[in-house]
């Protein structure tokens, strides 16, 4: 007969084993300590695996620093979807603070497809709807994507765009295009000027990804007399503040300035 002093303890997990079972937790628990008593791994082994696994964008922290699956995560388990909902927060938000339409479009292909619009306290209404297609060369959305590629990546898309003349503003030569771009990655933002429509205009920043690379873009969105030069400057900070926080909250680190 084997005594208790005999038995063989459990293996312990690989660190495969360690990683799954942090993984498996956050579908019901979002702290270190909670998912500490739930696998059964000491605390400063649950937070360097969640901190590892927020460095690749599986894991995201949230404001109140609780741990949830990020896009990379979710991308792979099929709920690209939840994308909007994440960023929805920050997009209610801006909408708020300008009290224009807000549009959250995604990268697809050689295009972007709206996945969120917010309507603005205006008396008018943006034509627009969730899940038309748009164009990158004449958006807002579109130019603040290419504006953020390499150069090179930026030049091999260039060649592959129909780029349509929309209204008679919209630039159609690349090499125009590109100098324009270069002006929209220095400031951080682009403006639609009646380039995709006529009376509208727009401003456009790039929501980037765990890597730095653009997979999608947030705009605000109004009639030209309703958003002058005048209230392009006041926009444009707060557009430029939601697009860092959706970044962030879709896995992209914090700048340390």
């Amino acid at each position: 007969m084997t005594s208790s002093a005999d038995a063989v303890a459990p293996p312990s997990p690989s660190a495969v084993a360690k990683v799954v079972l942090v993984l498996e937790a956050l579908a019901s628990v979002h702290g270190v300590s909670e998912i500490s008593r739930g696998t059964g791994l000491p605390t400063s082994t649950v937070h360097r695996i969640l901190q590892e696994l927020v460095g690749l964008g599986w894991v995201r922290v949230d404001a109140d620093r609780r741990y949830l699956p990020g896009v990379r995560l979710l991308s792979l388990a099929g709920q690209s979807a939840s994308i909007p909902q994440i960023v929805r927060p920050i997009l209610q938000r801006l909408c708020a603070e300008t009290g224009h339409t807000i549009h959250f479009a995604l990268l697809s292909g050689d295009e972007a497809v709206y996945v969120d619009k917010l309507e603005g306290d205006r008396a008018y209404a943006m034509r627009s709807r969730i899940g038309l297609s748009i164009p990158l060369h004449c958006t807002a959305i579109g130019k603040s994507i290419l504006a953020s590629l390499p150069k090179p990546e930026l030049r091999t898309r260039l060649s592959r765009l129909p780029l349509t003349a929309m209204t008679p503003r919209t630039i159609t030569d690349p090499d125009l295009l590109v100098a324009h771009l270069e002006q929209v990655g220095s400031r951080g933002y682009s403006v639609d000027d009646e380039e995709n429509e006529e009376h509208t205009r727009c401003l456009g920043a790039a929501v980037l990804d765990h890597h730095g690379a653009p997979i999608g873009g947030i705009s605000v969105s109004a009639l030209t007399f309703d958003l002058d030069r005048t209230k392009v400057r006041t926009c444009a900070p707060l557009l430029l503040t939601a697009a860092r926080e959706a970044s962030q909250a879709l896995g992209l680190p914090a700048r340390r300035d």
